[in-house]
Parts: C-alpha cells; sequence; structure tokens
C-alpha cells in the first residue's frame, strides 16, 4: 500500500545521520530506549479522519497496527530500517506492556486540567503523548492483575480513563494519525537513557483525586 509522505517536521533525534523523520523516531525508540515499535496503518489520503485499513468504523484512524500485527513489534536495528525505509510516513507505535511503558489516557480537557492540578501538588509525572482528543501519561509495566487490584479497591474511577497494558498500544510522536499530529505534551528529557515513568497507582490515584477536586468533567471519548 503507497503512503504519502507528509510535511517534514522538527526530528525527534538528530543522531541518525539526518535521516527521515519517523526512521529517525523509530530508532530512538526502539534502539536506544529498548521500546519496542512496529509501523501503524496510514491514515486514509482520500480522508485524513479515516483509516486506511479494511475497517470503515476505525474507531482510531492511522494509529493501530495492521500489516504486520501488534506481536511483530520489535527493537531490532535492521527491522525497524527496513520498515520505515519502505514506509516512510507510517506512525510509529508502540507496543506497551512487557518491558515497555505502559499508559493511562483519557479526554485531552480533563488531561489538561488535571495535569495542571498534579504540577500545583509537586507530582513527578513522566512522558505524556498528545494528540487533539486524548492525551496519554505513560508509566511502569504493570500486570493485567495489579490493575485490577487497584481499581477494584478504588470507590470511583471515571469511564473515559482508558489503560494501555499488556498487549495494547499507543502511537508516538511525531506520528500523523486520522486524529491529526501526535505530540509530547510533556517531552522526555534529552539523552540516550530510556524515560523515567512513574508507577500506574501514583498517576492513577492522582488523576481520580485531581478530577474529583478539580470538578472536570471527563466526557466518554
Amino acid at each position: 500500500m503507497r503512503e504519502i509522505l507528509g510535511r517534514r517536521r522538527r526530528l525527534l533525534s538528530r543522531r541518525n545521520g539526518g535521516g527521515p523523520e519517523m526512521l529517525g523516531a523509530a530508532l530512538t525508540f526502539a534502539t536506544e530506549w529498548q521500546w519496542p515499535v512496529l509501523p501503524g496503518v496510514a491514515p486514509d489520503p482520500q480522508g485524513k479522519a479515516r483509516c486506511a485499513c479494511p475497517d470503515p468504523e476505525c474507531a482510531v484512524p492511522g494509529a493501530h497496527p495492521f500489516d504486520p500485527g501488534l506481536l511483530a513489534a520489535t527493537t531490532d536495528e535492521r527491522m525497524v530500517r527496513w520498515w520505515w525505509t519502505n514506509r516512510p510516513a507510517a506512525p510509529v507505535v508502540l507496543a506497551t506492556g512487557g518491558s515497555a511503558p505502559c499508559a493511562v489516557s483519557l479526554p485531552a480537557l480533563a488531561a489538561s486540567r488535571a495535569l495542571h492540578a498534579l504540577d500545583r501538588r509537586g507530582m513527578r509525572l513522566g512522558p505524556v503523548v498528545a494528540t487533539s482528543s486524548r492525551w496519554a501519561l505513560l508509566v511502569a509495566p504493570y500486570s493485567m492483575e495489579q490493575l485490577g487490584e487497584l481499581l477494584y479497591a478504588k470507590d470511583f474511577v471515571p469511564g473515559s480513563l482508558r489503560f494501555h497494558g499488556e498487549g495494547g498500544y499507543l502511537a508516538l510522536p511525531p506520528s500523523e494519525t486520522g486524529q491529526g499530529q501526535v505530540r509530547w505534551e510533556r517531552a522526555p528529557l534529552p539523552g540516550s537513557a530510556a524515560p523515567w515513568v512513574p508507577d500506574v497507582e501514583a498517576v492513577v490515584d492522582a488523576v481520580v483525586d485531581a478530577l474529583t477536586h478539580t470538578g472536570v468533567s471527563a466526557p466518554e471519548l
């Protein structure tokens, strides 16, 4: 499937020989940070809000794996180079869980207000990935059992929270998806080491508390 190159944007990393933006980003994630990645399906060139996958009702257009499937995610440099040499505009998709970060996401407006509340409290957060509709706070890997116990212990968890754990995925900057540009709302600190991420318990506790005490309505999106 032929993909159309988007306009060039600022490189995530300039240490990859000045190569294409998406390849440079994918190599940083895979080889420097050891995050398993794979190319996502592109938005439909005929309508950016639609997906190029066969599902006409795709809920995450251009922001999910398709061919290859999620299990192909890798940190192997040769594979990453081959993928993005052949599909230079493909979104970079992170396979969450395992040894890779997981994420907690919520609607953009609620996320913005929650982050401001957490900043006022002095809470340390890791990188935050943003699209026009949702923001995702990266967290340390967790198991489904761990998440289940965490949620069971709470009296209330907003239904708009989504959890990207083992077997999940997340489009990373600077991907272009059907919902527009994926960007860093909170960028990782420069350096070759993988970014620090907090435990999921701390993030869920803080986000739920912030949403409750700021009276933020987090719609189902």
